[in-house]
């Protein structure tokens, strides 16, 4: 473990000859999360492979790098964590007494601290350098603190992805196996979140014939979440996954918390940005809004009202109560308020206070399964100046044209075009993902770069897309086919 591409030849006829697999993982300081999470895949795969079977004699790993303790060390730990549910405490310290003086450098002590939220013994003594490493100042600053003053976006990219391409797969493979789900031609899997449709005067009907919930749909970034006893995992619409520092333990026992976290647990959720109109502070908030399987059993033929209720009860409940007995917790976790409001002060009074921004509402069926890619009764309604379309932009002329997918390939859309009100430049954004807003008929403004997607929208959705602005549902007249449903209600109730 180490950044040097001298040492350790992997074709070398003499680690070959002694039967051993070399696998060199690049570090330099404290190991990333990259490094980390591939680590652990790979000890977890040779013990899966060789240590299986306990009547057979066991098989080893030699971990190595420069001096065989920080570094070394902080990998191990995870992987004790991850594997064996050992607090940073009893790892670290079960480390130390088969390796003395086991992890002394302070920024990695505080990183993996920091990483498990999980707050240091009240008596913490920290260990002092070896002789023989006087020149390694052990005091140094944790290269993870501190914070900096980038102003965040949502096109931020989270965490670094998994770099083992098997285990991206078996992530994969596991969200499709617990959601029943196919997997396409040539092992092809999709982003499996289910996606709303936009509401029309033909779907609006729905609303009068399904008991609905509704909540502001956030401006933020989609992602779905994987909790896996060896972290956890947000998963972007590209279906990539990117390991992130948060921790759900299972619901108490005896009042006693558990010392066993959710494994092989899916929800859907929104990352926002909350920004204090005041002081301009910026915070990352993860809105949670659904849960596909639970400890990898899934849960998405059940309602949507006995869903929430899991939800809250097995995975958001134990989390917020931990964490308001860790002190040290800085990311706690956040969910959509089922608020009692009318429709009326969601839209007048409750939208424009939110801090992260919304650009409309969703419905969601109270009795509806969970119906991952397209959710035709799934229903959203957006500000009018918040209808958009993603499109690809090909060309480096004035005129570049703008593509969408159908069937599986691109489409010219002949006759739309992009407009650039900032002045940007076309001849940068060709071959990139853009978000256009709707100007006027077939006129389109950039808004931005969509970092988190690969391809365009389908046609299928522009048309709704379409159809929905044709229709003009504007606020009044949402308000007045609610209000229309709330008198039909009560009069048959009468």
């Amino acid at each position: 473990m180490n950044k040097s591409e001298e040492s350790h030849n992997n074709s070398s006829l003499e680690w070959k000859e002694l039967s051993v697999r070399y696998v060199k993982i690049p570090c330099n300081g404290v190991p990333d999360n990259k490094s980390v999470n591939e680590f652990v895949y790979q000890v977890m795969q040779f013990n899966y492979k060789f240590n299986y079977d306990e009547t057979q004699p066991k098989k080893c790993v030699l971990v190595h790098s420069a001096h065989g303790f920080n570094r070394t060390g902080y990998m191990i730990v995870h992987y004790l964590i991850g594997s064996h549910l050992m607090t940073v405490t009893e790892a670290m310290q079960l480390f130390y007494d088969a390796r003395p003086p086991g992890i002394y450098k302070r920024d990695c002590i505080d990183a993996l601290y920091t990483f498990y939220h999980e707050a240091k013994p009240e008596r913490f003594v920290w260990p002092l350098a070896p002789e023989w490493d006087k020149s390694s100042c052990a005091n140094e600053g944790g290269c993870w603190g501190g914070g900096c003053n980038q102003l965040l976006t949502n096109d931020d990219v989270l965490r670094v992805a998994v770099g083992v391409v098997e285990q991206q797969d078996l992530l994969r493979q596991w969200c499709y196996s617990f959601l029943n789900l196919c997997v396409g031609a040539n092992g092809a899997t999709k982003f499996p979140g289910s996606h709303p449709v936009s509401l029309n005067r033909e779907n609006l009907q729905y609303l009068w014939q399904t008991d609905y919930r509704t909540t502001w749909k956030a401006d933020g970034t989609r992602y779905l979440m994987l909790i896996n006893s060896d972290g956890c995992y947000l998963i972007d619409r590209r279906f990539n996954f990117r390991r992130v520092q948060m921790r759900f333990p299972l619901t108490q026992e005896n009042g006693v918390f558990s010392k066993y976290a959710h494994n092989l647990t899916l929800l859907d959720s929104e990352m926002v940005i909350d920004t204090d109109p005041e002081t301009h502070k910026q915070e990352r908030k993860y809105l949670v809004f659904d849960v596909m399987a639970i400890n990898s059993v899934s849960v998405i033929e059940k309602p949507f009202g006995e869903r929430w209720k899991m939800l809250e009860e097995q995975v958001i409940g134990p989390r917020n109560l931990e964490s308001r007995c860790i002190s040290q917790s800085t990311n706690p976790c956040y969910r959509y308020e089922s608020e009692p409001f009318r429709i009326t002060d969601c839209l007048k009074e409750f939208i424009p206070k939110i801090l992260h921004g919304a650009d409309g509402l969703v419905f969601q069926g109270w009795n509806d399964q969970y119906v991952p890619f397209t959710h035709e009764k799934l229903l959203k309604w957006k500000f009018h100046e918040t209808v958009d379309v993603i499109f690809e932009l090909v060309g480096t002329g004035q005129n570049p044209s703008l593509y969408l997918y159908q069937r599986g390939r691109k489409k010219c859309m002949f006759g739309n075009r992009v407009l650039f009100m900032n002045g940007e430049d076309p001849s940068e954004l060709s071959g990139k993902i853009i978000e256009c807003s709707h100007y006027e008929k077939k006129a389109w403004c950039f808004m931005r770069v969509r970092v988190d997607k690969s391809t365009p929208n389908d046609y299928s959705v522009y048309e709704r897309v379409m159809r929905s602005i044709n229709d003009k549902i504007t606020e009044e007249d949402l308000l007045d086919k609610i209000r229309g449903i709330v008198q039909s209600s009560e009069t048959i109730a009468e």
